[in-house]
């Protein structure tokens, strides 16, 4: 068990005040100066900005249209009970700013939600005041300073309120005690979805017998129990033969494991959240589910996703693909990202992984650092980029270890990081879904807000210094040289090592064969990770060039997969 994380500050882009929350931050990729404050002011902004949108989409007052977004907050993990005490707390300020044609940065300002430290660049999404900057914070601040309502900066002021105390109890009771905290370090699987569960890990079929998970070899043919949570257990009646025995045996079973960043984990925040023109009941249905999985979907990810695409296309996660290959795969998958994980913080991460050597059937490992080496929010971004030394060094501590904890004859495949210029390129001059209603929030000017708060995923890329994502990309390409050194040069007993290219490029062809633009295969919030369409797109060409290159990774096409649907079904699901 784990103690959920405290004082995050809208932790989830719709939260603002610092309860107990399970949710990481939205992005964790580096150590920053001001990481709090950033994330705090970042939260801020988008929920003025959305409350202000709401009341210009439906001609509505601003109290209605508070009122009209926590109504549409579930009230799992007491969502809703927290929104309606923000607008308790600080409504009427936000009431008064907004009537004064503040816009959503002066307002977050004045509410010292936002910091300005001496010397510093204000950071603001959208344009100046044309009163001037100075001029307008203070007469905000002048309206604040006349409010009658209660200033209160602190849950534990809040909370101290008789008429809030129930409620700040009943918050921090719900999140607490909701379900067991799976932490990325714990090595087990589940039979629940998120906090590390089954979204994760294939799901455990018999969670309180430690002998019996996913990826196991079977225990005496699974004559009397599913030991491996494969679906496929007892003795055919016709012949007295072991289910597991007839049409596993020889097919040469395996799993697929990713040590991943946040793109591997699949970081994804709905476009419906921000966007006050598609905002309804439905909206948020799925905000708890993800705020206990990080904010990531990995049940929807390229590498593990075993749902079907949201998205309608055809094209299916390595898991997927390894399944309909082999049924005896059923469940065998692990994905071990972290928002936030690079060669440089693979430790606890890789802690993680199950499996036993002598136990387990081999894995496929796909090691796929693809940013946070050469990304981070630093003003000095190249400084604090990985070197090709230290990312050698940690690539081969990473490699040894899994040399000592994989079956033999498993396989490691190396993916090389992208170009990520095609951020730019693509996106700069279109609006992010903040500034579609307006027209007044372009890329640009959110990749300079995010890095002026020193919370950009990636200050290297998201810049408008050409200069600047110039050296990024080089440095990329410097890291991916590294890797296929590496999987040129070394040896392991246990797993044989490739290295595959990360084409982005081919993706974006085949997509724009299929009609599609360049633009649509980014997550539109962050304007950063790769989104479901081309994590699938990129698991597809990964496939195709395994089963042209190496097919030996892939193992046998089992013969007996009909009879396994016929005698076993959905083997259980997932």
């Amino acid at each position: 068990m784990k103690s959920p994380r405290k004082g995050l500050w809208a932790a989830p882009v719709l939260l603002l005040l610092p309860f107990y929350t399970l949710a990481s931050p939205a992005y964790e990729d580096r150590p920053r100066a001001r990481p709090s404050t950033g994330h705090t002011c970042l939260g801020c902004v988008v929920v003025v900005s959305v409350i202000e949108q709401l009341a210009r989409v439906h001609n509505a007052t601003v109290q209605a249209s508070m009122e009209r977004l926590c109504s549409y907050l579930p009230e799992k993990l007491s969502l809703r009970t927290t929104c309606y005490l923000a607008v308790y707390t600080f409504g009427p300020d936000v009431i008064r700013l907004l009537s004064a044609d503040m816009n959503a940065d002066v307002v977050c300002h004045a509410l010292e939600f936002c910091q300005r430290d001496p010397g510093q660049t204000v950071c603001h999404l959208y344009p100046l005041p044309k009163e001037g900057w100075k001029f307008t914070l203070k007469k905000a601040r002048q309206i604040v300073k006349k409010s009658p309502s209660p200033k209160y900066r602190s849950s534990s002021d809040i909370c101290s309120l008789p008429l809030l105390a129930k409620i700040c109890q009943k918050i921090k009771f719900t999140v607490t005690n909701s379900v067991p905290f799976r932490d990325v370090d714990s090595d087990k699987h589940s039979a629940f979805p998120t906090l590390r569960g089954y979204h994760w890990r294939g799901r455990d079929c018999n969670d309180s017998d430690g002998m019996t998970y996913p990826g196991r070899r079977p225990d005496n043919w699974d004559v009397h129990q599913d030991s491996n949570c494969n679906g496929i257990w007892g003795v055919d009646p016709k012949d007295g033969i072991p289910y597991e025995k007839k049409f596993c045996e020889g097919s040469e079973p395996r799993g697929v494991i990713l040590l991943g960043d946040s793109a591997g984990a699949h970081f994804h925040i709905p476009p419906k959240w921000i966007t006050a023109s598609q905002m309804s009941l439905k909206s948020f249905s799925d905000l708890p589910r993800a705020l206990t999985d990080e904010l990531n979907w990995p049940q929807l990810s390229g590498a593990t996703g075993f749902l079907n695409s949201t998205s309608g296309i055809k094209e299916n996660s390595i898991y997927l693909h390894l399944w309909k290959r082999n049924r005896c795969n059923h469940r065998d998958y692990q994905n071990l990202s972290k928002n936030g994980a690079s060669s440089q913080n693979l430790e606890r991460l890789i802690g993680s992984l199950s499996r036993n050597p002598l136990l387990d059937h081999p894995a496929i490992v796909i090691y796929a650092m693809i940013g946070n080496d050469v990304c981070n929010g630093k003003t000095d971004t190249v400084r604090a980029m990985t070197t090709p030394e230290q990312f050698y060094s940690k690539v081969m501590e990473t490699l040894k270890y899994l040399n000592s904890h994989l079956p033999n004859g498993s396989h490691v495949i190396l993916y090389g990081l992208p170009d990520g210029t095609f951020l730019w390129d693509n996106l700069h001059n279109r609006y992010h879904p903040l500034g579609q209603l307006n027209k007044d929030v372009t890329y640009e000017r959110f990749y300079s807000f995010l890095s002026c708060l020193q919370i950009s995923p990636c200050h290297g890329w998201m810049s408008a210094n050409q200069t600047l994502r110039t050296l990024t990309s080089q440095r990329a390409e410097q890291l991916s040289n590294t890797l296929k050194k590496i999987a040129t040069t070394q040896k392991f007993t246990n797993f044989d090592l490739f290295y595959v290219d990360f084409d982005f490029q081919e993706i974006v062809k085949k997509w724009q064969e299929r009609g599609g633009q360049p633009w649509q295969l980014i997550e539109p919030v962050d304007g950063f990770h790769p989104n479901e369409v081309a994590s699938l797109l990129l698991a597809d060409s990964l496939w195709d060039k395994l089963q042209l290159q190496w097919p030996q990774v892939l193992g046998k096409e089992n013969p007996f997969n009909p009879q396994i649907e016929q005698v076993f079904g959905d083997q259980g699901g997932h």
